[in-house]
């Protein structure tokens, strides 16, 4: 069934407060960073998720890069990442001078291979990087494990997974960005809270909490000085300007105050999604996405992995027609002109699969059950009567 309207990937949701809270900021000639509603939401997410310390910044990206300089992250570091995912991940150990080791995604998910890790580690590995593909998490007791024996420290790439948890082995669930000694979270237009551009870094680790706080504000003591710890600010630290004005944060927080009930139609819209299409007339095509048991879902994306890449590529053409755009994700990044010349040479399979046949629906608040209906109803005709 053809849509009426052309229907986007992805459309930012508003709560209706945004422009209230700007408005807000803007009037209360504080605009800079660091004020009103940077605490704001520094302190919603330490209360709600028990992150140890919070700081908001322009991006995820920057979440990462504060996480590599906080790591003393230095030429001939080795950190461990998996392949598939966003260059930001990558990027931010590299402008540090580290050698990334590229790990596998497993066969049934886009998550990295905890079996393979441990192969991985030389005398030379710093760090490990774990990115929660889609916001399900990866296997962190395991991970945690790994990293306690070997000395290294642990990065959660969380950039997808706000309000997700991982269920441990004893049953206690923690958050996704609760685990690592260090978290970065992305609140990009695409993400289920958004504020434009943004992110932000959670630190767990009490060690990291001062000199965090210091990279944060430019390399100074500054947040320091102003609490009146010491009688001036000098830099005292490498550093950049991390932190996002008052319109971003005041943004967020009116997102935040309806994290509930974003997040309960998004769920509502992905089982939708699960349900129509499970459906073993498919399953030559087209496969679901897999939660392990571990794993929460917190609808940030819904997925399906196409037999092959002709099939996704004649999948993404049939639902264009209908006015539904879908889009393929991640390269794996082993294989990107920058870093193939400093790849290992391992070919990393599961990567690669993923890269070429992994295809994302539109999933957004404003979503409806009727679309739903009629993106599915378009993916099993085309699964059960085209030829690829």
């Amino acid at each position: 069934m053809k849509s009426n309207n052309y229907i986007p990937f992805n459309k930012p949701y508003l709560s209706g407060k945004e422009t209230e809270y700007i408005n807000d900021a803007v009037e209360s000639g504080k605009i800079s960073g660091n004020g009103k509603y940077t605490k704001l939401c520094q302190d919603y997410f330490q209360n709600r998720y028990g992150f140890y310390k919070c700081l908001l910044t322009t991006s995820c990206t920057d979440a990462l890069e504060m996480a590599a300089i906080l790591l003393n992250i230095k030429e001939g570091d080795e950190v461990i990442m998996p392949s598939f995912t966003f260059v930001s991940t990558a990027n931010a150990f590299v402008l540090r001078g580290a050698k990334i080791v590229f790990a596998d995604s497993k066969m049934d998910e886009p998550n990295l291979d905890v079996n393979r890790i441990e192969t991985l580690i030389t005398p030379l590995t710093k760090a490990i990087v774990v990115v929660h593909y889609a916001g399900v998490a990866c296997d962190m007791d395991a991970i945690m494990d790994i990293a306690n024996r070997h000395n290294l420290y642990v990065v959660e790439d969380a950039a997808q997974a706000i309000d997700s948890h991982y269920i441990g082995a004893n049953g206690v669930k923690k958050p996704l960005g609760s685990i690592g000694h260090l978290a970065a979270f992305s609140f990009h237009e695409t993400k289920n809270i958004i504020s434009g551009e943004g992110g932000m870094l959670v630190v767990n680790d009490p060690t990291f909490e001062m000199r965090s706080e210091i990279i944060w504000e430019k390399g100074t003591n500054r947040s320091a000085f102003f609490r009146g710890e010491v009688d001036k600010y000098a830099w005292v630290d490498i550093g950049s300007s991390f932190l996002p004005s008052e319109i971003v944060a005041a943004f967020l927080y009116a997102q935040l105050e309806h994290l509930d009930s974003i997040q309960q139609k998004r769920k509502l819209l992905w089982n939708m999604f699960f349900n129509l299409l499970s459906n073993s007339a498919l399953e030559s095509k087209i496969k679901m996405p897999f939660i392990p048991h571990y794993a929460e879902n917190n609808a940030h994306m819904f997925y399906l992995v196409c037999d092959n890449i002709n099939t996704r590529t004649k999948l993404i053409e049939v639902l264009k027609k209908h006015n539904f755009h879908s889009v393929f994700h991640y390269l794996s990044l082993h294989n990107s002109p920058l870093y193939y010349q400093r790849h290992d040479g391992r070919e990393l399979f599961n990567s690669d699969k993923y890269a070429e046949t992994l295809l994302r629906l539109p999933l957004f608040y404003e979503l409806s059950v009727q679309n739903v209906k009629d993106i599915c109803k378009v993916i099993s005709e085309f699964c059960t009567t085209s030829e690829v």
